[in-house]
């Protein structure tokens, strides 16, 4: 895992995000669009939070992450 990898995970959890009707998924959602790895998922989630473009929630069986 570098940092290009996480980069290039980020896009792709971002474009699922955007192709979205609601700009919102869940993560296994994220992960069936991404066809990423948990930890990949988690990575790129982490890059994306930083960079203050998605609001990560958790309602009673998933975690949510929405567009900003």
């Amino acid at each position: 895992m570098d940092i290009d990898s996480i980069g290039t995970w980020a896009g792709e959890v971002y474009k699922a995000l955007e192709n979205s009707e609601t700009r919102t998924l869940g993560l296994k959602l994220v992960k069936k669009a991404t066809k990423l790895k948990k930890d990949e998922i988690m990575a790129a989630l982490g890059w994306l939070g930083r960079e203050g473009k998605i609001v990560i929630t958790m309602n009673d069986e998933d975690i949510v992450i929405s567009l900003v």
